[in-house]
């Protein structure tokens, strides 16, 4: 089985949809842990909040990686941003087969794509995403690094980020940074 996150209920068939990369597709993971991060998205969430109105795809906000083992690991890159992105965020995991349509992306472990409809054959209700996210840190599936347990060096690399990102980000972007961030 693959697995996908949405915040769309009772979906029966996944239809691709355009990335930050300009590209149609569907993404899933063998690993349903890893699609938990994706029940939420602090660019668009903040905006909503917020009040500012933007029409079209919203950047997506994914501070995470893998470590050595490929084992998701999730950095928050201001305080509390877990809680601010996930708390009370309610979604589902989706589960497909593995088809011909469903091919691996290389550059992210555990993930793959499809450019076709994919048919569903299995849901999971998430009723809180930081909850979730917190439970599979407690069980080892994901590691999480809190804004106060980053080294001096990350948060170096985060500020030096996050200015670069604003200088060549979109509107909507450039917004959740500045809120965020203080810029």
């Amino acid at each position: 089985m693959l697995f996908h996150a949405s915040p769309i209920p009772n979906i029966k068939t996944l239809t691709p949809h355009v990335a930050n990369h300009g590209k149609s597709f569907i993404y899933f993971s063998s690993k349903p842990e890893n699609t938990f991060v994706y029940l939420s998205n602090a660019v668009e969430k903040c905006c909503r909040e917020k009040g500012f109105v933007h029409s079209g795809v919203y950047t997506k906000w994914g501070p995470y990686g893998f470590n050595g083992k490929g084992i998701l690991t999730l950095d928050e890159y201001y305080p509390d941003a877990l809680t601010d992105t996930y708390k009370g965020v309610s979604g589902y995991i989706y589960a497909v087969e593995e088809t011909e349509k469903i091919v691996p992306l290389e550059e992210i472990p555990f993930a793959f794509i499809s450019e076709k409809d994919v048919e569903v054959k299995g849901c999971e209700f998430v009723p809180d995403a930081y909850s979730a996210l917190m439970r599979l840190a407690e069980e080892g599936r994901i590691i999480i690094t809190e804004y106060k347990d980053q080294t001096p060096a990350k948060l170096e690399w985060i500020e030096k980020t996050v200015k670069k990102e604003y200088e060549e980000g979109s509107e909507e972007y450039r917004f959740f940074l500045r809120n965020k961030f203080a810029l």
